[in-house]
């Protein structure tokens, strides 16, 4: 029998109450498909028993060290550049300041034990000078300034977008991401503006009352396939696990490989660095994308990637990839349009 029309309008009525208050009341818990547990989980690491080297590194450690012992630290950048085709570097808990790393090695990065690494692309803003129109500034050397890509059509979305918002530079109070303004007068408590000119970044918020952080590295690290401190790419995977990525203008991981311009055959891509894998991983708040990532046979598991201005995880080239139990959020968060992120 068919259903009437007032049948049919019940069912939708009753369909969209429900659509509501799932979307209103019901914890986010409740709502996850089954299947879990989603996004970066706590882990206990062993170390690795078939790396070659271990290299241990801490937020304090010294770049002299050689880092072979859990007690000698050396710095993250020390370690990067040593590590050869099948080592691991094992970082202990805290921040790390740092980015623009280069690596060509098949090496794996982990946490140590239960700690939590945090690679950070800020630094920490102190020296700033209170103008009359109670803004503060702050001349900064490491500015990312850009513009759109060439197929962004300013007739189209110039009204919605400001050029402004193309630029790559984050400034955080207290952990909290402010938004680009286009002059010191729309500077408020959300927002922040650079006179990419002089090289000023202004800001309402006085800064002796709170943390206030800047980008200074675009990438975190990069596996490049090109020669970089004195060896070429031994075409290995990357590993990384248990670490978090944050604060970086661009993106913050890289894996590079050759890229298709056209149609194509799949078999001709993903063999530079192919079988990579992120797990635990978290890489939030990226200026433009958390991670570009080309090779064939790529796991991403059990990471979050979130608070992007523009796309999450672009996967080039990656063939016969594995994406399973991540949390992808809040990416496009300043609303680009026209950019098709």
């Amino acid at each position: 029998m068919t259903p009437s029309p007032r049948s049919l309008l019940a069912r939708a009525l009753h369909a969209v109450l429900l659509l509501c208050l799932l979307s209103a009341g019901a914890p986010l818990a409740q709502a996850q498909p089954s299947g879990g547990p989603y996004g970066p989980q706590a882990h206990n690491y062993t170390l690795p028993t078939t790396a070659t080297h271990l290299y241990y590194v801490a937020p304090n450690g010294s770049a002299e060290a050689d880092g072979r012992s859990l007690q000698n630290p050396t710095s993250l950048e020390a370690a990067i550049s040593r590590v050869s085709t099948g080592d691991a570097i094992i970082l202990r808990g805290g921040e790390y300041r740092t980015g623009s790393l280069v690596v060509n090695q098949g090496v794996l990065l982990q946490a140590f034990a239960n700690e939590k690494p945090v690679l950070k692309g800020t630094r920490v803003a102190s020296e700033w000078v209170e103008q009359k129109n109670k803004l503060w500034r702050a001349r900064w050397s490491t500015l990312f300034p850009a513009k759109p890509a060439t197929w962004w059509h300013r007739a189209n979305d110039g009204i919605r977008t400001p050029l402004h918002r193309f630029n790559m530079d984050m400034v955080f109070v207290n952990g909290r991401p402010l938004r680009s303004a286009g002059w010191e007068g729309e500077v408020n408590a959300d927002s922040f503006y650079i006179d990419y000119e002089k090289g000023d970044v202004y800001i309402s918020h006085n800064p002796n009352e709170h943390l206030v952080e800047i980008t200074a590295h675009d990438s975190a690290l990069v596996r490049s396939i090109a020669p970089c401190h004195g060896k070429v790419s031994d075409g290995k995977a990357l590993q990384i696990r248990g670490v978090a990525f944050t604060q970086y203008a661009y993106r913050a991981l890289e894996i590079e490989g050759r890229e298709p311009e056209g149609l194509e055959d799949d078999s001709k891509y993903g063999h530079e660095v192919p079988g990579s894998l992120l797990e635990n991983v978290s890489i939030t708040f990226c200026s433009r994308v958390a991670a570009y990532l080309r090779g064939r046979g790529l796991v991403i598991r059990n990471c979050l990637i979130s608070d992007t201005s523009t796309e999450g995880l672009y996967l080039i080239g990656a063939c016969d990839s594995l994406l399973e139990k991540n949390i992808i959020a809040r990416n496009n968060v300043e609303d680009m349009r026209g950019y098709f992120p």
